[in-house]
């Protein structure tokens, strides 16, 4: 019982897991609310509430977003041109990601500033803005991780192709060779799983762009909150595992 309640208490004492949890809130009472205002067309008090409590989280992390500025920069200066990654495409790829996501925080923050009144400017171009930036993000994590599952596959069949030419030298079952496709399932399981959190997202970010691009504000608040609550649970997931992994 105790391992579960301070597995809990370590990822709510990070910056990181405490974001994810409170997302995976967000989102999972947009869906729940979402679901029972359907079901009693919106005279629900439960589901009002459950959707408002949504939208007080949302603020919440739009609030601690605040301070993600110093903290991108440092990860893109760190990262620069991707001089240490070996493919031309995923370097670019990365470097433009990296750009996307410094530019969404500064544009986030004037349009929180003027909901707020601090500044005098209209806040829906810098909402639109940042969730374009977003999704432009979010839109090249999915290319890049297309690229690093290709990759892989090719590198599996040249690996695959060298250890039948020498067979005769290692035995069929070499640890190296199996620690080899191991890592390589991980990562695939781990593109995988990026794939389907950024599209979720990816699906959302759009529903909030202005009336008239693609499926924009088309999707009712149940489908949001599931959307979000699957990403959410997706990246949970993964930070656990890696944290886990780390420890191991």
């Amino acid at each position: 019982m105790n391992d579960p309640v301070q597995s809990l208490i370590t990822v709510l004492e990070s910056y990181r897991g405490r974001d994810k949890v409170i997302r995976t809130l967000c989102y999972g009472s947009q869906l729940v609310g979402g679901v029972i205002s359907q079901k009693t067309a919106g005279s629900s008090e439960m589901g009002k509430s459950l959707l408002l409590f949504s939208a007080q989280l949302s603020h919440c992390r739009t609030v601690l977003r605040l301070f993600d500025d110093l903290s991108m920069f440092a990860y893109s200066r760190s990262y620069g041109l991707g001089g240490t990654e070996a493919d031309l495409g995923l370097r670019w790829m990365s470097v433009l990601t990296n750009v996307a996501d410094q530019l969404y925080y500064p544009c986030e923050h004037v349009a929180w500033a003027a909901d707020a009144e601090l500044i005098r400017v209209k806040s829906d171009k810098w909402w639109t803005l940042s969730t374009f930036l977003w999704g432009l993000s979010l839109l090249l994590g999915i290319l890049r991780s297309v690229r690093v599952l290709l990759l892989l596959k090719r590198r599996l069949k040249k690996t695959e192709g060298t250890r039948q030419i020498d067979r005769g030298v290692f035995p069929p079952s070499s640890e190296a060779h199996v620690s080899r496709r191991s890592e390589a399932q991980h990562q695939v399981r781990a593109e995988v799983l990026n794939i389907l959190s950024s599209m979720a997202d990816l699906s959302t970010a759009i529903h909030w762009m202005p009336p008239g691009f693609l499926w924009a504000g088309h999707f009712p608040n149940w489908l949001v909150g599931l959307l979000g609550t699957t990403s959410s649970l997706i990246g949970l997931y993964q930070m656990t595992s890696c944290e886990r992994e780390t420890a191991d």
